[in-house]
């Protein structure tokens, strides 16, 4: 097996479905899941397992007790922030293998510290319906992977 090109982090979530069908879609592209504590539900929640379906074993997850220890153990250069808050799109950047997606809570998103401290390394997702608010997280998470693998061939 190979090592996974791309890492999915997301940020307390709180939806277990949401964090069911990203983990499926890591599963899907040997990519990994790091989930950021304090998380909203149990991993044993029946709806997460359901989202995932049986593919749980073909995820690799990695858990962190806080937000400080996961930025603390990585590059910098890897990290990629995205957000509703900024204006660049998810696009205007050339991805590499091994690389962090970033993504907050359903409910909030992104800490706005975190935001204004790698606003440089902030995108977006374009939305052209000013009456909705953001993408559902599963949704992003799948568009900002796949253009990662679209742009890395070989990576998948």
């Amino acid at each position: 097996m190979h090592p996974p090109p791309f890492n999915i982090v997301l940020v307390e979530p709180e939806i277990p479905p949401n964090t069911g069908t990203i983990a499926r879609l890591c599963g899907a592209t040997d990519s990994v899941l790091h989930l950021v504590r304090p998380l909203g539900f149990s991993t044993d929640d029946r709806y997460l397992k359901r989202a995932g379906l049986d593919y749980w074993r073909f995820v690799k997850i990695v858990y962190w007790q806080s937000f400080d220890e996961f930025l603390e153990a990585q590059d910098e250069g890897s990290l990629h922030f995205f957000t509703t808050k900024v204006d660049r799109s998810y696009t205007e950047i050339a991805y590499r293998p091994g690389d962090f997606f970033v993504f907050g809570k359903e409910t909030k998103g992104l800490p706005e510290e975190i935001i204004n401290l790698y606003r440089d390394r902030c995108r977006t997702i374009p939305m052209t319906n000013p009456n909705i608010r953001s993408l559902n997280l599963g949704v992003s998470a799948g568009i900002v992977l796949y253009e990662a693998i679209r742009q890395n061939p070989s990576a998948a």
